[in-house]
């Protein structure tokens, strides 16, 4: 299966992106470098992504394993070489589930299924450099907000 993407040019650092899926979305660079700080920086988007990427399969997962869900949310956060190519060494993404009553150990097996089965930015990247994966619980008590119940950590190494 072939993903294609295109990138058409605005003007001086300013582009529209759209690929497969027929969506479009801005690129920019910042005023520093000549831009006018209108729209997604490139690296912005892979770490973006590789956030929705996990996400998806996380959520798909925990709705078949019959967890009662009533927020989601990823952070993902990757360190940076100093000198350019100015690469990902690192990436921590964080898992935000709130819910009813849920499994801790359905989150940990999503988690790790997306990480080693069906993200394939996790599997890209994996083979690059090492992600931590937190993941915190929360249990939703509706009005009365809710209250962190566990947290944890999944490593995913790398793989060479």
């Amino acid at each position: 299966m072939t993903v294609d993407a295109h990138v058409t040019w605005r003007q001086k650092l300013s582009f529209t992106g759209t690929a497969n899926s027929g969506f479009s979305l801005p690129l920019g660079g910042r005023s520093s470098a000549g831009g006018d700080d209108d729209g997604f920086r490139p690296m912005e988007l892979l770490l973006i992504g590789l956030a929705g990427c996990t996400a998806m399969d996380v959520v798909s997962i925990l709705q078949k394993k019959r967890q009662e869900i009533t927020a989601f949310e990823v952070e993902a956060h990757a360190e940076r070489a100093a000198e350019h190519p100015r690469v990902f060494t690192s990436v921590v993404i964080e898992y935000f589930v709130s819910g009813l009553a849920v499994d801790e150990d359905a989150v940990i097996r999503a988690i790790e299924l997306s990480a080693l089965r069906y993200c394939p930015a996790q599997g890209m990247f994996r083979q690059i450099f090492p992600m931590a994966l937190k993941y915190y619980i929360y249990e939703d008590h509706g009005e009365d907000g809710k209250t962190l119940v566990k947290e944890g950590e999944y490593l995913a190494t790398m793989v060479n």
